[in-house]
């Protein structure tokens, strides 16, 4: 654990805390100190919950070290049960009461509960949110799953269980939606949900199944793998993001379930194909991509942005280090060098030194490509409230690939009319003292009683730069050169250039003019760079 402004993953009891607002009837007990009710903000403020969490803080305080923290946490349990009567209840500790070292577990026992209570044990120095929600979710099914009596009747619709979505997770609500609706069109039945909406007696009965659909492999495939094990019950390797893995994932699942999915496979594969190959798409082809985000969003991304849309990706990582392996291999297959970190400095520099023309991320890329001028758009958690959106927007199945295609491709469409806009500021319809244009001109206006100011005139120096411009304009310290002087001219012509192609322009020409020995840089050299590095 480290001191930092920003992380991408919470602690692991935040991890079991989405598992347990997943589930109804459910009660999660955490021994923590007064103030890590911060947690209940993620659920209430960021994901818009109708109402908090089912979780029931000790909130022990500094006082309370010197007396019995452990009869605080045996009442706080009692109580909790006593309010709100859960099917099952789940015990914990957060980082700082975890020091304390009272077992919950032990505790929670001793009071001989009607109810299943099942304690979770989560090293919060060494492990984070995503592991949290796989350990929580893998303690539960070990605690009450067991493998089903008798065999599948002769005949008997095949059935399968969805394992993997929980609260606070980046579009889990509505992929959940649109593979229920899969298994409808291919002739699967549902036998369970789970985290999602699932109560003690679903997790009890996940063994009836015939197989499991994972859907996020950082949640549900280390309960996968067990009920693998324990149930006899093979599992899904595909995660239906895009056109080409829906595909992929339909033939998977028909082949698990013994059902011809070939009617379904030749009805068509939504709009993104279509659209990819358009006109409007076209001058996109070969735009630089930075994936980064958890694993199973950002190896998606990746094969999404150049398998299915043209683009060409400079960049892919992760935070999730537990899939690091699975990254990795799809990195090296893009001939690339993974980047396994949970440091945002490190995915910034990233970022700066590849010089993508866009970044598909998390929140925090968000950020860091807003600071470099560059286009973005979120693909993974952690996000923010603009990420829960109110209307449908999947990432899975055919109709999460027509998402996936708009999150894509608008933000590289508004750069272009951003960088427009830019362009053509000096014009004389489009200054900003300009009229708008679908008003009426001064020559058909009527006349005013006080006549306007008059129009400045044009100015000649450049506009000052946006916000996100300047990260790209200015140089660090320790690569400016004395000798790579910018005449005004030049800085007036770099400006003409797109603003998410700006920093590799500039890099360019001080290279060329730094072998060449050419200072200071103007007009000619920036174009003679130009034709030098398309050769």
């Amino acid at each position: 654990m480290k001191l930092t402004v920003w992380t991408y993953e919470a602690p692991p009891h935040v991890g079991a805390m989405r598992v347990a607002t997943a589930m109804e009837g459910v009660h999660y007990v955490l021994h923590a100190p007064q103030g890590d009710t911060y947690a209940d903000l993620l659920f209430t403020m960021i994901e818009r919950r109708d109402q908090r969490p089912p979780v029931t803080y000790t909130t022990f305080q500094a006082r309370d070290l010197g007396a019995d923290t452990a009869e605080i946490f045996k009442e706080a349990v009692r109580e909790a049960y006593e309010r709100f009567d859960p099917d099952l209840m789940l015990v914990g500790a957060s980082c700082t009461a975890e020091l304390i070292q009272d077992d919950p577990g032990g505790l929670a026992r001793a009071l001989n509960l009607p109810v299943p209570v099942v304690p979770l044990e989560l090293p919060s120095y060494q492990r984070k949110e995503n592991w949290g929600a796989a350990e929580t979710f893998l303690q539960l099914v070990r605690a009450l799953a067991r493998p089903r009596a008798e065999a599948r009747e002769e005949g008997a619709q095949p059935s399968c269980n969805i394992l993997g979505p929980t609260a606070l997770g980046f579009r889990h609500r509505d992929d959940l939606e649109e593979i229920r609706r899969l298994m409808a069109r291919i002739g699967v039945r549902v036998n369970a949900v789970a985290p999602l909406t699932a109560r003690a007696h679903d997790i009890a009965r996940l063994g009836e199944a015939d197989f499991n659909v994972v859907m996020y492999p950082e949640i549900a495939g280390p309960v996968a793998r067990h009920l693998e094990r324990a149930c006899r019950q093979p599992f899904t390797k595909t995660v239906p993001i895009g056109v080409s893995a829906t595909r992929a994932f339909i033939e998977e699942v028909g082949a698990l379930a013994g059902i011809d999915v070939s009617d379904l496979l030749a009805e068509g594969a939504g709009r993104l194909p279509w659209w990819s190959r358009s006109v409007d798409s076209n001058y996109l082809t070969g735009k630089r991509v930075f994936v980064f985000g958890d694993a199973t969003h950002a190896i998606a991304a990746a094969r999404v942005a150049s398998e299915e849309l043209g683009f060409e990706v400079v960049g892919l990582g992760t935070y999730s280090r537990e899939l690091a392996r699975e990254v990795r291999a799809a990195a090296e297959a893009l001939g690339l060098e993974a980047l396994i970190t949970d440091d945002h400095l490190e995915v910034e520099d990233a970022i700066n030194a590849l010089a993508p023309e866009l970044v598909l991320g998390t929140q925090m890329e968000r950020h860091i490509a807003k600071r470099l001028g560059v286009a973005c758009a979120v693909i993974s958690a952690p996000v923010h409230v603009q990420d829960f959106p109110a209307r449908y927007s999947p990432q899975m199945g055919f109709e999460g690939a027509n998402v996936i295609f708009d999150t894509f491709v608008h933000p590289l469409v508004m750069g272009l009319e951003e960088h427009l806009l830019s362009m053509f500021r000096e014009d004389f319809e489009f200054n900003d003292g300009a009229m708008p244009s679908h008003l009426a001109s001064e020559h058909t206006a009527p006349r005013r009683e006080t006549p306007p100011a008059p129009t400045a005139e044009p100015r000649l120096e450049p506009a000052a730069p946006a916000q996100g411009e300047v990260a790209l304009l200015e140089r660090p310290a320790a690569e400016a050169d004395a000798d790579l002087r910018w005449t005004p001219e030049a800085e007036k012509e770099l400006l003409k250039i797109p603003f998410f192609v700006r920093g590799k322009a500039r890099r360019n020409t001080e290279r060329f003019a730094r072998e060449r020995g050419v200072a200071p840089i103007n007009v000619e050299t920036i174009y003679d760079a130009k034709a030098h590095f398309s050769r």
